[in-house]
């Protein structure tokens, strides 16, 4: 957030090059780089600072740490599946059980986004929305009481007019 709020995030994502050395626009633009540089060393552990400590260019270091992190981790995510197919709703009022099955839906996500349309001519449609939708599995734990709820509208008879 606060590399947007100091309109610093075309540093992070390119859109704002380097200048050469002999531009008169180069001390400003390393003062400013050099400052989400010190933002992005402050913000990671010390140990992953150590190899990014060298590098001057905010944008170099960020693809470094996308490059090196983004790899989804195939144990968490493994695990992560394991954990939402036995998850159960126990003593969770059913807003709590549907959050904190939300939380590992989205860490999920985070280590297996869906692709990204890399065409010229983006699609048009709601598919891949569809797909995001239905990407998920349908909740298995909770309580035998509220499976049965959508069972019981539909026998519920309704006068006719």
């Amino acid at each position: 957030m606060s590399l947007i709020s100091k309109n610093k995030i075309s540093f992070i994502d390119g859109t704002i090059e380097a200048p050469t050395r002999t531009s008169s626009l180069f001390p400003a633009w390393q003062r400013a780089n050099m400052l989400v540089v010190s933002w992005m060393l402050k913000a990671v552990s010390p140990s992953i600072a150590q190899s990014i400590i060298c590098m001057d260019n905010a944008f170099d270091i960020w693809n470094d740490l996308k490059d090196r992190f983004s790899q989804g981790d195939m144990i968490r995510i493994s695990d992560l599946q394991e954990m939402i197919s036995s998850f159960k709703q126990g003593e969770l009022s059913v807003t709590n059980y549907f959050t904190e099955l939300k939380i590992l839906w989205d860490e999920l996500d985070l280590l297996r986004p869906l692709p990204a349309c890399s065409y010229a001519f983006k699609c048009t449609c709601s598919a891949l929305g569809n797909v995001a939708k239905y990407k998920g599995p349908p909740p298995l734990g909770l309580c035998h009481s509220f499976l049965t709820l959508p069972t019981q509208r539909n026998t519920l008879k309704y006068p006719s007019p």
